[in-house]
């Protein structure tokens, strides 16, 4: 039995000409992650990432946080757990110049848009231009999971994106893609979800949550993209 520990991101620069990167307080929200598992005295014996920059920054900041950068070993990088092209899919349903989400209102349209985009892609109905089908980004998901539960034991971190997240717990629980969406929507920055697992199967435990943040210090932490 083991357990596996799913963390999203920190934050990032939206709207940002390169979005594959931390901003400051991405970068504070995982080293502040990494000290609290330190102080929990939690310790990995595998941990594996997607091959973006976000997420080599995430773990770079979580070992950081828990004084160990060296000593664990460099993680195993998974294409598979790498986040869908947003900007693509949402091409697919409006094939315009999209505005500089800065405001309240154009910030709901672009989630508005990419909320459509991923519905019909996950569907099979529209094929996002560089892209692979949802079956296929499904695969690579479920490819990671499939490796720790033949290969892994006791306490694993991988690192992610939010979509890659949701399908993995949209996997485990089957639920459909309109509640894969939902919960892909609503996975918060450097939030912690939580499987047991063994050699037949993986089970939910906890679902977007944020310990480390759990201080009145620290709400102003807490963010979604």
């Amino acid at each position: 039995m083991g357990k596996l520990y799913l963390v999203r991101h920190g934050q990032v620069s939206f709207g940002a000409e390169d979005y594959d990167q931390l901003s400051a307080l991405g970068q504070q929200q995982s080293v502040r992650l990494g000290a609290y598992w330190r102080d929990k005295g939690l310790a990995f014996d595998a941990v594996m990432t997607g091959t973006l920059r976000r997420h080599a920054q995430t773990w770079a900041g979580i070992a950081e946080g828990m004084n160990a950068a060296t000593g664990m070993g460099a993680p195993l990088l998974w294409p598979g757990l790498n986040e869908f092209d947003s900007a693509a899919l949402i091409a697919t349903v409006y094939p315009h110049q999209l505005a500089k989400p800065d405001t309240p209102e154009l910030y709901r349209h672009h989630f508005r848009l990419l909320r459509d985009g991923l519905t019909q892609w996950m569907n099979g109905v529209v094929s996002p231009r560089g892209m692979p089908s949802y079956r296929e980004f499904q695969r690579g998901v479920i490819s990671a999971l499939d490796h720790i539960r033949k290969h892994c034991d006791g306490n694993v971190l991988l690192v992610s994106s939010g979509g890659p997240i949701a399908t993995a717990v949209g996997h485990v629980l089957g639920t459909s893609p309109e509640t894969t969406i939902e919960l892909n929507l609503r996975i918060r920055n450097s939030a912690i979800t939580e499987f047991a697992f063994n050699p037949k199967r993986h089970t939910l435990l906890t679902y977007n949550t944020l310990p480390h943040l759990d201080h009145p210090t620290h709400e102003s932490w807490i963010t979604f993209a």
